[in-house]
């Protein structure tokens, strides 16, 4: 990674983004030292132009940054690093530094959702309803999404708006169950949904 820190005196701005959601959380800025402490320990630290020093973020609040991914901009002069964010991103409290963007999450809930139902399965939560239903295999889950697209269909052709979402939300829940235990993930749906659109 061949990156050109010449043109603001030894530093280069680095975009925080959630891996997830793919939200925009914040600006920094980072010199060699601090990218390479940010690659080594797999942390986001910044060089602080206001306390002249290396500044792991979350190194007060414990919000760290945990770093998934760096890729490198085409004019070799900034940076983008998706993120898992432990905690607000912003010292205000807030997911992220910009407030037009506060309440919005690019990719959505279901993204971070899609993440949650994994690392239930993957940890084995023996009191998690996610975990116990795949625990009686592929043909029970797959029986779930049936019930649940069913249940939608009942409850579309009805006045009640309020059932018709909760089985929508029954109807997606499973189906991300579903695809966890065939090997997949939304993006891999997303992915044929585009070649489609062509």
């Amino acid at each position: 990674m061949q990156i050109n820190f010449g043109k603001l005196d030894g530093l280069i701005p680095v975009i925080i983004q959630d891996r997830l959601s793919l939200q925009v959380l914040m600006l920094g800025f980072m010199n060699q030292e601090a990218l390479d402490k940010t690659k080594n320990e797999k942390v986001v630290t910044f060089y602080s132009r206001s306390k002249n020093r290396l500044w792991t973020k979350g190194e007060s609040s414990g919000n760290f940054l945990y770093v998934k991914e760096i890729a490198l901009d085409c004019d070799l002069d900034t940076l983008l690093i998706k993120v898992d964010p432990k905690g607000p991103t912003c010292h205000r409290g807030t997911v992220s530094c910009f407030d037009k963007f506060e309440s919005e999450e690019a990719k959505g809930f279901v993204y971070t959702l899609q993440e949650t139902i994994k690392q239930r399965i993957e940890n084995k939560e023996s009191n998690s309803y996610t975990y116990k239903l795949t625990q009686k295999g592929i043909n029970k889950v797959a029986q779930k999404v049936g019930e649940e697209a069913v249940e939608v269909v009942i409850e579309a052709k009805d006045n009640n708006d309020e059932l018709f979402l909760n089985e929508s939300a029954d109807l997606l829940y499973h189906y991300l169950i579903l695809l966890h235990q065939k090997g997949f993930t939304l993006e891999d749906v997303e992915k044929i949904l585009k070649s489609r659109s062509k």
